[in-house]
């Protein structure tokens, strides 16, 4: 038996592949420009946004008068174009704390009332009677 050798059909067959080395060493060697320094006060601020801050998770307990003040606040923030969580309240009030004077500060803590510390203790359930003595 004889077999024959077939040639590929102009589907079947491969183009030849093509170099590109002279390309590739041509663009390596291209100079590359300078890199202006950015100034220090925007790398800072790049800086910030890539710091992760640690966060904390707690509870406290506020007066119901409070907590609607609070809903306020949001309602306002959303008017103003700029919803806003009780969280980022809370937060920004932290920050207007802070950069008051002492005199400021000590005014601002004399409005607000001492609390007890604590969860706030809800209506107890009735006891259960205790079981018959046996006899």
């Amino acid at each position: 038996m004889v077999t024959r050798k077939t040639t590929p059909t102009a589907k079947t067959a491969k183009p030849a592949p093509t170099r590109r080395v002279a390309a590739k060493k041509a663009a390596v060697a291209a100079p590359k420009p300078p890199v202006k320094a950015m100034p220090a006060v925007a790398s800072t601020v790049v800086e910030a946004v890539k710091v992760k801050h640690k966060l904390v998770r707690d509870s406290f307990t506020i007066p119901k008068s409070e907590y609607a003040v609070l809903d306020e606040l949001k309602q306002r923030a959303m008017h103003l174009t700029r919803p806003t969580k009780k969280g980022e309240l809370l937060r920004a009030g932290i920050v207007a704390l802070g950069a008051m004077s002492d005199a400021a500060f000590l005014a601002a803590l004399g409005k607000v009332p001492s609390l007890k510390t604590g969860r706030p203790k809800h209506l107890k359930a009735p006891a259960s009677k205790p079981a018959a003595k046996k006899a």
